[in-house]
């Protein structure tokens, strides 16, 4: 695993979005893998060493999240300011003489984002998967989301981190004790008090809290797709509703629906059963 950044644009000047990477850059694949609202690159580290050799995989911190800058005019966290952040991504990792086309894989805000760039004209996106996120997103998901994202908690030790996350993130569905640390230790910071915290900046919320709690409509997008597509949802998820995604089935890219039996919002790609799936769809011609 390599670790790098790209220098892109906000309101208030450059920033630092960081990276990390696996595999070889003259892969006959390429994909990119983006995180949810509060989470981090390392959440892929399962998902990439099972795409490797076929793979090169490039995993970003999302503006405001893990290791990449935050901004310093909180109302930049935004869709349209993270699309042209990964733009800029994208034209890095598909520079020189590698592949072009780009194999996407979005779990929940990183999913949006996957949809808003596979459904513009000429998009460099050639498959797509949607990790728990659909063309409507409810309000009440949003209203769960509010009450903790940007709270910034603190704690007295790592492990006390880890319980919350256990708590707060128990609709991941079960998972190893390795797995729930690696999650801890990837999204926590140390304060210079010795305490211990999310690693993400509390202005991501800043915009979220003020836009008045509605259902969000991404119908529009979603019918402009027309790469393949393969759509996860957790059995219990509150974000991807069941009636939506069988919906989303009809229309657009007419998407392969797997679900997955004791998880709700989002599955986190580190079962082996999420894994093969996700495997499967990117590996076929």
């Amino acid at each position: 695993m390599k670790s790098d950044h790209v220098l892109c644009l906000s309101s208030k000047g450059f920033h630092r979005m960081h990276y990390v990477e696996w595999g070889d850059r003259a892969a006959d694949r390429l994909a990119i893998c983006v995180h949810g609202l509060a989470r981090n690159c390392r959440d892929f580290d399962f998902l990439a060493q099972a795409l490797l050799p076929e793979f090169r995989i490039v995993c970003p911190d999302v503006a405001g999240r893990g290791r990449s800058d935050w901004l310093p005019v909180k109302e930049d966290y935004a869709y349209s300011q993270y699309c042209a952040d990964l733009t800029a991504l994208i034209a890095r990792v598909t520079s020189g003489g590698g592949p072009r086309r780009i194999h996407w894989v979005g779990t929940s805000m990183g999913g949006i984002l996957g949809m808003l760039l596979a459904s513009r004209p000429n998009s460099p996106i050639e498959r797509l998967v949607l990790n728990d996120v659909g063309a409507v997103i409810p309000k009440a998901a949003l209203e769960r989301l509010r009450t903790y994202v940007g709270t910034d908690p603190r704690f007295k030790s790592l492990d006390e981190l880890e319980a919350m996350v256990r708590i707060v993130s128990a609709p991941f569905g079960p998972l190893a004790d390795a797995q729930w640390r690696h999650l801890t230790v990837h999204g926590a910071t140390q304060h210079e008090d010795g305490t211990w915290g999310f690693r993400y900046d509390p202005g991501i919320a800043i915009p979220f809290r003020k836009q008045p709690l509605t259902d969000v409509d991404l119908w529009q997008y979603w019918d402009a797709i027309t790469c393949p597509t393969l759509l996860l949802r957790g059995a219990q998820s509150d974000l991807l509703l069941k009636e939506t995604a069988a919906a989303m089935t009809g229309r657009g890219p007419r998407p392969r629906l797997v679900e997955f039996a004791d998880v709700g919002h989002a599955p986190m790609l580190m079962a082996d059963d999420q894994i093969r799936v996700v495997r499967e769809f990117l590996l076929t011609q």
